[in-house]
């Protein structure tokens, strides 16, 4: 599983780069992007948040536009960013649609043709991209995981499955409850089947409200998002971690929407968030 380096550029001491690789989960090229800070090295291996984006992002809109490169210096944090779907020539797309196909994989394991060849994203993030990365980079096992719109969820639905891998988990305007909202009927129909059955496994709603977990959790939610009502329901998160008893924490933001400059706006109290609990011993 050889790294072809794609890019370098130093940021605030240490190194942001981008990488591919031949991913065998998703049987095509993958890119990547790693921000390795100044603290990292082989005697100093540091924790890792992984950030997952959103419907028609890749590796490069967080990395660019959330600003977050200055304090993960400061706190001794890498951060990885994966695509958001596998890419590439013989890879299913639905031309013309923005959320669905390439740039829109949900981070699920899609069980229906033509999807189920490639769209395999939920294993990709839970298991090859962070066995790559601890391998390959002076890093921790000590992970966190959050993201952002579609990313929010994939990174709520990853940590609640696997709570022990992770130290917590945050996000910025998730679609917390896919069963229930367009995008998430729309995308579950193509990769999971008419089955609903099968699309609990991958709503957080469903899974906060069942979970046994203490996991971590920090939601932020802007109040002038035009999805808020249709798409993201942050209500039905609320109403699950009462039901379970979860210790969610989900903050309303007045005024802000669903861009990165409401991420950028937060991304440090995210960050802080995060390194109280990786770097706990």
């Amino acid at each position: 599983m050889s790294l072809q380096p794609v890019s370098e550029n130093k940021s605030f001491g240490g190194w942001h780069r981008q990488y591919q690789h031949d991913s065998a989960v998703l049987n095509c090229r993958m890119r990547f992007a790693i921000y390795l800070p100044p603290q990292a090295s082989a005697d100093n291996p540091v924790p890792v948040l992984y950030w997952l984006s959103g419907l028609t992002c890749t590796d490069e809109n967080f990395m660019q536009k959330a600003g977050a490169q200055r304090l993960a210096a400061e706190l001794g944090i890498a951060i990885v960013a994966p695509d958001t779907s596998p890419r590439g020539e013989g890879v299913a797309d639905a031309p013309g649609q923005y959320d669905l196909g390439q740039g829109a994989g949900f981070y699920v394991n899609a069980t229906q043709q033509p999807w189920a060849t490639h769209y395999r994203m939920y294993d990709y993030i839970v298991e090859e991209l962070p066995a790559l990365i601890e391998a390959e980079f002076s890093v921790s096992q000590r992970r966190a995981i959050a993201g952002h719109s579609m990313g929010g969820h994939g990174a709520l639905v990853i940590a609640l499955r696997n709570a022990q891998r992770y130290c917590s988990v945050s996000a910025f305007s998730p679609i917390s409850n896919p069963v229930n909202c367009p995008w998430g009927q729309k995308a579950f129909t193509a990769y999971l089947g008419e089955d609903q059955s099968a699309w609990q496994a991958y709503d957080a709603s469903v899974l906060m409200a069942a979970s046994k977990a203490t996991l971590p959790v920090l939601v932020d939610q802007g109040e002038a998002d035009t999805f808020l009502q249709e798409q993201l329901q942050p209500e039905a998160l609320e109403q699950a971690a009462q039901r379970s008893g979860f210790a969610l924490t989900l903050r309303r933001q007045p005024g802000y929407d669903h861009s990165y400059y409401f991420i950028a706006s937060f991304i440090e109290e995210h960050l802080r968030f995060h390194a109280r609990y990786l770097q706990q011993a």
